[in-house]
C-alpha cells in the first residue's frame, strides 16, 4: 500500500485524468517530454516573482498545522519587511527575462521565437499596468501545506494580495491562449488554494482570481462556500483512496494524444508478433458472433411482438409450441411526475418524504391516512401506470 503523500493540484488532476499516468509520474518517476508552452509559463512566472517581490508586505501566519481549536496564542505576526521598494525597471525586467529564457521543448526555432516575443510584449504591458495600479501582495510564489480533514495537501501560490477590506485575495497567473470567468468559478485549483491560504494565514480569503496575462484581465470570483469545498474534499478523498489501494487502471480519453507513456500503457501496447495470428482469429470470431447476437436479438424482439399481438387478439396467455409452452407475463410499475405539486409538498412539509423520487415512497404517501386527502389526491393524479408484457418459455428465462 502506498503512503499518502501530500497532494498538489497537479497531482490530483493527473490522477482524475488517468491513474496509470499518475503512477508513471509520481511512483515510477518517469520523465515527460518537455513542451514549449510549459517552459514559457515557468519562465514568465519566475520573472513576475522578481518583479513583485519588492512590493511584498508579509502578513500574520498560523503556527503549525494542528486541527484543534485555535486561539490568539496560535497566531504570530511575520516581521513586516519589504513592501516599500520600487518596481524593477523595465530594462532590468526584460534582462531578467532574457537570462531566464530556456529553449527547452519548442518544436522549432520559429515557435521559440514567437513565444519569446510574446513574453517580452506581455511583460512590457504588465509592467506598464503595475505602474498605474500597484497590487498589495503579502506573498509571491508561496509554498503552503496543510492537512485538510485528514488529507495532506500542498501548493505553490503565485500571489496572495491584501484586499481593500483587509482580507486576502488568491491570484493565479495563466499564460494560456483563452480563459473565461467560468474557468475561475469552476477552478478546483483556486478552491484548493483558498483552503491552503485560510489554514496558513490569519485573515480570511475574500476573493479568488485567475489572472489572464495575455489580455491582462483579472477574472475574479467570490471565495468558495462550504458546499463547493465539501465537494472538492470528497473528490480529493476519492483520489487518496485510489492511491492507497494502488488503483492504477488507465482511463483512455482525449488526453492520450499528449501522453508520453503510450508504449507502456496496455491501451496502446502492441500485441507481440508471435501472438498476432492467433489473437486475430479470436477477434474475427468475436466480431462474427457479436453480429449474429445483434441479429438474433432483433429477431427475438420481432417474434415476441408478433406473439403478443396474436395473444391480445385471442385473449390467451399460454401458447403451446411443438415442444414447450410460451407463457405471457406482465410487469406493472407506477411513475410519478411531482413537479406540478412540488410547491404544495414543500408548503405542507411533505417534500422530504418523496425526495428520492421512488414510486414506492410516493405511493406510501398516497396511502397514508394521516396526510391531507386533498394532497394525496393531487399527488396520485400525477401518477401513470406502465405495463410491460414479456414471454417465458416454460422452464427457461424470459424473452421480452
Amino acid at each position: 500500500m502506498v503512503a499518502a503523500a501530500p497532494l498538489s493540484y497537479s497531482s490530483y488532476r493527473t490522477y482524475l485524468e488517468c491513474p496509470l499516468r499518475w503512477k508513471f509520474l509520481y511512483i515510477d518517476r518517469l520523465p515527460e517530454t518537455p513542451r514549449g508552452y510549459f517552459t514559457f509559463g515557468r519562465v514568465v512566472h519566475s520573472v513576475l516573482e522578481e518583479l513583485l517581490r519588492p512590493l511584498v508586505v508579509p502578513s500574520a501566519r498560523r503556527i503549525g498545522e494542528a486541527e484543534s481549536q485555535r486561539t490568539l496564542d496560535e497566531w504570530h505576526p511575520t516581521p513586516r519587511t519589504g513592501g516599500e521598494g520600487s518596481l524593477v525597471p523595465l530594462e532590468e525586467l526584460l534582462a531578467a527575462y532574457d537570462h531566464a529564457w530556456s529553449g527547452e521543448g519548442y518544436t522549432s526555432p520559429e515557435e521559440e521565437q514567437r513565444y519569446r516575443t510574446l513574453g517580452r510584449d506581455l511583460l512590457r504591458r504588465y509592467h506598464r499596468q503595475l505602474q498605474a495600479e500597484r497590487p498589495h501582495p503579502v506573498a509571491v510564489e508561496e509554498h503552503l501545506e496543510t492537512r485538510w480533514d485528514g488529507i495532506p495537501v500542498h501548493g505553490y501560490i503565485d500571489r496572495i494580495d491584501r484586499t481593500p477590506l483587509g482580507g486576502l485575495e488568491v491570484v493565479d497567473y495563466k499564460t494560456s491562449r483563452e480563459l473565461s470567468r467560468d474557468d475561475a468559478r469552476e477552478s478546483d485549483q483556486l478552491s484548493l488554494y483558498q483552503v491552503l491560504v485560510e489554514r496558513n494565514y490569519a485573515e480570511a480569503v475574500e476573493g479568488l482570481t485567475l489572472y489572464h496575462l495575455r489580455s491582462l484581465t483579472p477574472l475574479r470570483t467570490p471565495p468558495r462556500g462550504p458546499n463547493a469545498l465539501g465537494a472538492l474534499h470528497d473528490r480529493l478523498g476519492t483520489v487518496v483512496d485510489g492511491i492507497r489501494a494502488e488503483a492504477y487502471e488507465p482511463t483512455p480519453g482525449r488526453q492520450c494524444a499528449r501522453c508520453d507513456f503510450q508504449s507502456r500503457c496496455p491501451e496502446f501496447r502492441p500485441v507481440p508478433a508471435a501472438e498476432r495470428e492467433r489473437l486475430a482469429a479470436l477477434v474475427d470470431r468475436f466480431e462474427s458472433l457479436r453480429s449474429q447476437e445483434r441479429q438474433l436479438e432483433h429477431e427475438l424482439k420481432r417474434t415476441a411482438e408478433e406473439l403478443h399481438r396474436a395473444a391480445e387478439e385471442l385473449g390467451v396467455h399460454r401458447v403451446p409450441g411443438s415442444h414447450k409452452i410460451a407463457i405471457r407475463r406482465r410487469e406493472e410499475a407506477w411513475q410519478y411526475s411531482l413537479e406540478p405539486v412540488r410547491p404544495l409538498l414543500e408548503e405542507s412539509g411533505l417534500a422530504p418524504r418523496v425526495a428520492s423520487g421512488r414510486a414506492e415512497d410516493v405511493r406510501r404517501l398516497v396511502r397514508d391516512p394521516a396526510v391531507n386527502p386533498e394532497i394525496r389526491r393531487k399527488v396520485a393524479e400525477t401518477g401513470a401506470r406502465r405495463v410491460k408484457w414479456f414471454w417465458e418459455i416454460e422452464g427457461d428465462e424470459a424473452a421480452e
